[in-house]
Parts: C-alpha cells; structure tokens; sequence
C-alpha cells in the first residue's frame, strides 16, 4: 500500500506556539520514526473506514497534528499506537456524522489495475470490499481492527473505548454478518 502523497507538517517539535500550551512530548527524531512505523496502518485504516484515499490523507494529517498537541501523558510504543488509533477513530466518526449519506466506492489496488492478480483474486476482493461497504461502521472498524491490522480484543478495547467482553460480542456479531454477506454476494440477507 503507498501513502498518497502524504507529507509530515513541518513543526517545530522543540518550542511551544500560542495554540499549544503543553510542551510535545517527543522530540523530532522520535517522532519520525513513530510515523514511520505507524503512518501507513493508520493511513489503511482510516481508508478502509472512510473508503474514500482523499478523506484519508486529511484524517491522517489531523490525526498526527493530535497526537503531538494531546496533553495526555504516553507511555510506551503500544500506548502511544493506542492513543493514535484512538484519534483516528474518533476523526473518521466525526467526518462520518458530518458527511451526506453516498455509497462507499470500491478500491482499487495497483496490483488488480495493473493485471498481476487472477481472475479469483479480483472476484474475492471485490466481494470482500463490498460485503465491508455494506456493514455498520462500527463492524467494519472491529473485523478491520481484528483482522486487517491483527489486533487482540484488549488493544481494539482499548482503542475504541470499549470493554473486552463487549469487544467480543460485537466482533462475533461482526463477523456473522460479514460471512453472510460474503455468502450472498455483497447482498444484505
């Protein structure tokens, strides 16, 4: 997957500005190679979220230019991708309440357009793609968190606010529907 275009704000990581009372807690090094190792998971998932690549580059810009102004206190690597993911989910459920209803696009990958996959291969992925365009936002950001991104039930509680045995329950009922939807095509049953 290629990050389109997307390019680090250049910010001072050193000194305060009138809009940011609260020092960064990372200094310019760290910080890139944080975005280094999270930037195209993060710009996945808030595609996958949005399905729209445009929507996703802004997200991301956001969702880091967050990050480094937050006020809260991160410990470690596993908290900071937590924090961060986080952000992105809440972003993506604000644009998604702001944002007219319209039907989500089907992706394309540069491997399908340029013709090295089979035939089968295409034919999964868009049932695939169209099964997750027609399930509830909330599903389709747990089976993209449990599976795309390979996340256990405590990390997608965590990030998304939720208890782990309510994870549980809703990625079961996510899955279900997900499997039915692949059954009948992409068609809801």
């Amino acid at each position: 997957m290629i990050i389109r275009d997307t390019a680090l704000i250049e910010l001072d990581l050193t000194r305060r500005t009138a809009e940011m009372d609260v020092p960064l807690r990372m200094d310019e090094d760290a910080f890139r190679g944080f975005y280094d190792r999270t930037a195209r998971q993060v710009w996945a998932y808030l595609h996958r979220l949005t399905g729209d690549p445009h929507a996703a580059d802004d997200l991301l810009q956001e969702t880091y230019y967050r990050f480094l102004t937050a006020t809260v206190p991160l410990e470690g690597e596993a908290h900071r991708r937590h924090y961060l993911f986080r952000i992105a989910t809440n972003l993506a459920t604000d644009r998604f309440r702001r944002r007219t209803t319209r039907p989500v696009e089907v992706a394309q990958d540069a491997d399908l357009v340029a013709g090295r996959s089979s035939a089968a291969a295409l034919d999964t992925r868009l049932q695939v793609t169209q099964a997750m365009s027609r399930l509830p936002r909330r599903e389709r950001v747990l089976i993209w968190l449990a599976y795309a991104d390979g996340r256990s039930h405590a990390e997608i509680a965590k990030t998304l606010g939720l208890r782990v045995t309510s994870v549980k329950t809703l990625l079961l009922r996510a899955r279900r529907r997900f499997a039915s939807l692949i059954r009948h095509g992409g068609a809801p049953s």
